[in-house]
């Protein structure tokens, strides 16, 4: 795979996550990493995390000269963008990284099958990511097995009909904006509670963490490895109740509905 040529039409946040990741793990060549985009600061900020990447003229330029293409632009500008695109190769491969664009619409704007459609999120960029991918039926299981791969380099990568992709954007791809909310609050807790701010700062992170890891290394369901830190009359079960109180659960849950019900909005628009 490190001879694969990849390129990214749109060099902006969760692009140059990926295509960082995607160098440190060395499955992928910097110098076989191409992006554009309009912006010269996020060319700037792509090229500063992927040092010895190219930058394409023109994105018609960048998909002649790809084997995978990233579509990583927001999703408005999407139709503009594909109408420049014109391609004679059947083996070229589209991978969007658009939330709400079905795969159905992008086979039809590419005029191609050769499409994946994937949400990531930013933790990609240090190898702690989440990705949900849907392929299109034309593209063989071997590329597919490629691009999963190639993903698990920067996180874990699930496989999933397209129709649950916007319930991982609203869970996984919006959720680490919710988490640095909640790490925050905990922060402000332990602000409110005596600590100086770095230190609840380092404390709450970690914190979510070791939580984050507890969950995936023991298989535990959350709520069982709750019940073991929540001993009878404690502290734990003093602030969980507080919790519930605020009602941080459903507000979880709404967030997460929301952010999918928009995913699914940028869709039918």
């Amino acid at each position: 795979m490190n001879s694969k040529k990849i390129g990214f039409i749109g060099a902006g946040k969760m692009a140059s996550a990926l295509a960082a990741g995607f160098s440190k793990s060395n499955l992928i060549n910097p110098s076989n990493i191409t992006c554009y985009d309009i912006s010269d600061v996020s060319l700037n900020h792509f090229c500063n995390v992927v040092p010895g990447c190219g930058v394409a003229r023109s994105a018609q330029d960048l998909v002649e000269n790809a084997d995978w293409v990233f579509l990583a632009v927001k999703p408005q500008i999407i139709p503009e963008i594909i109408s420049e695109l014109s391609s004679d190769s059947p083996e070229k491969l589209y991978i969007s990284v658009m939330g709400g664009i079905s795969l159905q619409w992008l086979v039809s704007g590419l005029n191609s099958g050769q499409v994946i459609r994937t949400m990531p999120n930013t933790p990609c960029l240090i190898g702690k990511g989440a990705v949900g991918l849907a392929a299109n039926p034309d593209v063989a299981a071997e590329t597919v097995q490629s691009v999963q791969l190639l993903f698990e380099s920067v996180g874990i990568t699930e496989i999933l009909p397209e129709k649950l992709l916007d319930a991982v954007t609203g869970l996984s791809g919006s959720g680490p904006a919710f988490v640095f909310q909640f790490i925050e609050a905990l922060s402000d807790g332990g602000v409110h509670a005596g600590l100086p701010r770095e230190i609840a700062n380092r404390l709450a992170a970690q914190t979510v963490i070791g939580a984050g890891e507890l969950v995936l290394q023991t298989g535990d369901h959350p709520g069982l490895l709750k019940d073991r830190v929540a001993s009878p009359a404690g502290t734990t079960i003093a602030g969980i109740k507080a919790l519930e109180e605020g009602g941080l659960r459903a507000a979880t849950m709404h967030a997460v509905q929301a952010a999918t019900a928009r995913s699914i909005e940028l869709g039918n628009n």
